[in-house]
């Protein structure tokens, strides 16, 4: 799974982000993984955030702050939305973590080849199968 934390729609410098992975989340179905996005918007603005980028898959909301406060990434820079520093987290199954991306600066963001190679090795670690040739 790639779980992504989300400033919130309000965002221009990460609002085209979604747009980029809309394709490789198509690639992640057909891999068998997962692409959830959890923001800080309400339910209404995190809904029309993700109509107005033409995302699929699963957004979640936290208005509450609750992954913020817990995670210690709090934002220090905006006051008025209070968001969260954007992160990329790579999950192995189980939800245990691969890696980790800072998102709040653009070339701590991951690419979709990063995260094309990350996603082929945990699948490589989790899966007997990877190799069809090797003895099982």
């Amino acid at each position: 799974m790639v779980l992504v934390l989300s400033r919130g729609g309000f965002c221009r410098r990460i609002g085209a982000r979604p747009r980029v992975w809309s394709n490789f989340h198509h690639e992640m179905e057909v891999g068998y993984s997962r692409l959830v996005t959890i923001s800080t918007d309400n339910m209404l603005l995190t809904n029309e955030y993700r109509d107005g980028v033409g995302a699929h898959w699963t957004f979640l909301s936290d208005p509450g702050r609750r992954v913020r406060k817990d995670l210690d990434i709090a934002e220090y820079t905006d006051p008025e939305h209070n968001p969260m520093i954007p992160h990329v987290i790579v999950l192995e199954a189980g939800l245990v973590i691969f890696k980790i991306y800072n998102g709040y600066w653009f070339f701590g963001r991951p690419t979709i080849e990063e995260l094309r190679q990350d996603l082929r090795a945990v699948l490589k670690k989790c899966r007997p199968d990877w190799d069809i040739k090797a003895d099982t």
